[in-house]
């Protein structure tokens, strides 16, 4: 693990930008996050989350589209996150205002995929320069979010999206999109832009709970007594489109395949599981996957690097000083 942590240190720190200037460095990004906030050893946003664990059932449906081994008939066990929104990983559940579903397919010891999914369909934004300034604005307050989405069209759907969203009473009821959009490629290379989306098998309603686990309490006892099962949802793009432009949601018209059902059957506090340990890094993907050219994805990638790179450095201080004192 050591010897993890050390090439993580060592590695070169990512950047990312729009087509053009102004630049933002990965860094800056993760300052911005990470704010005045004093949590070592844990992520810089979704700081505070509960380990998962289960397998996704295949149906096989999506083995046309897709060489990945995945999506051939049958389960393949995974280790997950669910999380909620914010640099503190002791805020109430409650309080947050976007949840999130990570999870980490090992399909052989040489190929992995990893997904990072949360409640909101689109982003606000369509590149990392704005992106960056939306969370300076949320950071100085109200009106200085009036003044930036006044300004940005663009953030209309994602702004409907969050007037009319309800909250729902468990991790369990809610529905996690993949936002960006990512080519399946099949057999004969061909490639098919697709979303995705978790979606529930229950309902649950909100309620009025003010512990400041609810939400981890309530997962965890759910799982304990039966699993919790997602239907795997794809949309395929057609050619109008933009698989580029994660403001935009595609039509409720196209083509959708349920590739089949993600079952969780286990949690585990996150500082005692193995999901502690995993940067779900979006561009984590397995043969049969492919990146689109989306920015917001590569700045998601990049900026879930350097959050790891400064967890890790500071896990290994932690360690480094722990065997110093004995």
């Amino acid at each position: 693990m050591k010897a993890l942590y050390l090439t993580l240190l060592l590695a070169p720190a990512f950047s990312f930008s729009a087509e053009g200037p102004p630049r933002v460095s990965a860094q800056q990004f993760v300052d911005l996050q990470q704010g005045n906030t004093d949590f070592p050893g844990f992520r810089r946003a979704h700081a505070k989350g509960i380990c998962v664990s289960g397998e996704f059932r295949a149906n096989g449906q999506l083995a046309d589209y897709s060489k990945a081994s995945l999506f051939k008939t049958g389960a393949t066990p995974f280790t997950g996150r669910l999380s909620i929104a914010g640099n503190n990983p002791t805020a109430p559940d409650l309080k947050a205002p976007v949840r999130s579903m990570a999870l980490s397919f090992a399909s052989s010891r040489t190929e992995q995929w990893r997904l990072a999914m949360n409640t909101p369909p689109v982003m606000a934004v369509a590149d990392p320069h704005t992106f960056y300034q939306q969370i300076q604005a949320i950071q100085a307050g109200p009106a200085a979010v009036k003044q930036f989405f006044a300004a940005h069209p663009e953030s209309s759907e994602f702004l409907t999206w969050a007037g009319q969203y309800q909250a729902t009473g468990s991790f369990a009821a809610e529905t996690y999109y993949s936002i960006n959009a990512f080519y399946l490629v099949n057999a004969d290379g061909k490639q098919q832009a697709v979303r995705w989306a978790m979606q529930p098998t229950v309902s649950v309603a909100a309620t009025d709970l003010t512990a400041p686990d609810a939400l981890q309490q309530e997962i965890a006892a759910r799982i304990a007594a039966d699993q919790v099962v997602f239907d795997w949802v794809f949309t395929l793009a057609d050619a109008t489109d933009d698989e580029n432009n994660p403001t935009k949601a595609w039509p409720d018209s196209r083509q959708q395949i349920i590739a089949g059902q993600l079952v969780l059957t286990g949690t585990t506090p996150q500082l005692e599981g193995d999901c502690h340990a995993i940067n779900f890094d979006p561009l984590v993907l397995p043969d049969g996957i492919k990146a689109t050219a989306d920015p917001i994805l590569r700045a998601r990638s990049a900026a879930y690097a350097e959050s790891y790179r400064r967890r890790a450095k500071e896990q290994l201080q932690g360690a480094l000083e722990g065997s110093n004192n004995e």
